[in-house]
């Protein structure tokens, strides 16, 4: 018999600007379920962006996101006593998750600075296609480019 289908969690909106990608960002932000402090980080950051590139902060929330997201990556796969990284293609919601997670880390790896500029500072950075996050996803698929010839072992 087949185990039953998860629900997901639907996420609502979050309150200022209405959209629940930002608001999924922001859980993703939350540390020890402080939410409140997870929102104000967010929220100060997405006002950093505003003074600095005197654009519509979402739409450069929203640019970020696109050119963080992978479209391929790389699994283990053991075959034959052999381990091989086969390249397969990203679900949508995978992709989301792990622009999130590649943003969030490479703000967190910055120091020096609070978290709310360095989360601006990134978020200005990936969506002109530049900063750690973007690197990250250039390497991933450059490893899923290289593993290419195993291709054939995807399931």
């Amino acid at each position: 018999m087949r185990r039953p289908i998860k629900r997901k969690h639907i996420v609502e909106p979050d309150l200022k600007y209405n959209s629940v990608k930002l608001e999924k960002f922001i859980n993703y932000i939350m540390q020890w379920g402080q939410k409140d402090t997870a929102r104000k980080v967010v929220y100060a950051a997405l006002e950093e962006v505003k003074e600095k590139t005197k654009q519509e902060p979402l739409e450069v929330f929203e640019a970020a996101l696109r050119n963080v997201s992978p479209n391929m990556e790389i699994r283990s796969r053991r075959v034959g006593g052999a381990n091989y990284q086969v390249p397969r293609e990203v679900r949508p919601e995978r992709r989301q998750s792990l622009a999130y997670r590649w943003m969030i880390d490479a703000a967190r790896a910055r120091k020096g600075m609070p978290m709310h500029k360095r989360l601006a500072e990134e978020l200005i950075a990936a969506s002109n296609n530049q900063g750690s996050a973007v690197k990250k996803r250039e390497d991933t698929h450059k490893m899923a480019e290289a593993n290419k010839a195993f291709a054939h072992f995807a399931w």
